[in-house]
C-alpha cells in the first residue's frame, strides 16, 4: 500500500453529511485524518425546493462519532462571514486545516431558463463559488510557513461546461473550475495545490430505476458512479502521490461528457 502521507492531518470537508461529502469523510478518516464533517444548519422551512437530501445535524453527528477524531460543525456558506467562522471552529476544535474539500453545493429546483431568479442564482453562486473561493483564500491567508502547506479539492460537475435545465448549477460549477485553475496559479508560489475532481451520474440513493437505466446508456463504462469512487479521486488529489498535481480538473465520470 502507498503511503498517502494523510495520518493526522486536518481535514475539513463542506457538506459531509451525506452522498459525496459522507463517502469522502470517510476516506479520509480511513487514512488516518481527523475529519471535520461541516453541515448546513437547516431551516424549518427551506427556500426552495432541493434536488438532494440536506443532511441536518444530527445525521453529521452521527458521522462524526463514527470516524476516529472527527467532528461535526455546522455553518451556512451562504453567510457573509461562513468562512473565516468555519475555520475558526476546525481549528479550535481540531488545529489548522491542512486539506480543504469544498463539496457542499446549492442545487435548487427549478433551475431552468424560464425560471431564474436573482434570489436563486444569488444562492448558487453563493454557495458553489463565493464560498469555497473565500474559504480557500482564508486558508491561504492563515497558512504558517514553518508548517507543510495546505491543499484544497473542489467538487464540480463533468457538465459544468453546458448543463441545460440546471443553468444555475451548472454555471456556478463552471465558475468553479476556473477559481481552481486561477487559484492554483496564484497560490503555487507558496506551495499551496489546488485541484477539483468532476463526478458524472452518482447514485447517491436520489437516482430510480429509470434514470438508472438511462444513465447506463449515457456512460461509456455502462453504470453510475458510487459515492465512494469520487472519494477516492479526492483522495488521491490530496494525497502524497499528487504533490506535482495543481489547477487540474480530474474527470471521475466512467467517461461521461468526453
Amino acid at each position: 500500500m502507498l503511503d498517502t502521507g494523510l495520518t493526522d492531518k486536518v481535514v475539513l470537508v463542506t457538506g459531509a453529511g451525506a452522498g459525496i461529502g459522507a463517502a469522502t469523510a470517510r476516506a479520509f478518516a480511513a487514512q488516518g485524518a481527523r475529519v471535520a464533517v461541516h453541515f448546513l444548519p437547516v431551516p424549518e422551512s427551506p427556500p426552495t425546493e432541493v434536488a438532494h437530501e440536506l443532511p441536518d445535524r444530527e445525521t453529521a453527528r452521527r458521522l462524526a462519532a463514527e470516524l476516529p477524531g472527527a467532528v461535526a460543525v455546522g455553518m451556512d456558506l451562504a453567510e457573509e462571514h461562513a468562512a473565516a467562522g468555519l475555520l475558526d471552529e476546525v481549528e479550535r476544535r481540531l488545529g489548522p486545516v491542512d486539506v480543504l474539500v469544498n463539496n457542499a453545493a446549492h442545487c435548487a429546483s427549478p433551475d431552468t431558463i424560464d425560471t431564474l431568479t436573482a434570489v436563486s442564482l444569488q444562492r448558487h453562486y453563493r454557495v458553489n463559488v463565493t464560498a469555497p473561493a473565500l474559504l480557500t483564500s482564508e486558508l491561504a491567508r492563515r497558512h504558517d510557513p514553518s508548517r507543510e502547506a495546505p491543499c484544497v479539492v473542489n467538487i464540480s460537475t463533468d457538465a459544468a461546461r453546458a448543463f441545460p435545465g440546471q443553468l444555475g448549477y451548472g454555471t456556478s460549477k463552471a465558475a468553479l473550475e476556473a477559481f481552481t485553475r486561477g487559484a492554483a496559479l496564484d497560490l503555487a508560489a507558496v506551495g499551496i495545490r489546488v485541484n477539483a475532481v468532476a463526478p458524472g451520474p452518482v447514485q447517491t440513493g436520489w437516482m430510480d430505476d429509470e434514470l438508472l437505466a438511462h444513465v447506463r446508456d449515457i456512460v461509456p463504462l455502462g453504470r453510475a458512479g458510487e459515492p465512494a469512487e469520487i472519494a477516492d479521486a479526492v483522495l488521491f488529489l490530496a494525497s502524497h502521490q499528487a504533490r506535482f498535481v495543481t489547477g487540474q480538473v480530474l474527470q471521475a465520470a466512467g467517461g461521461h461528457a468526453l
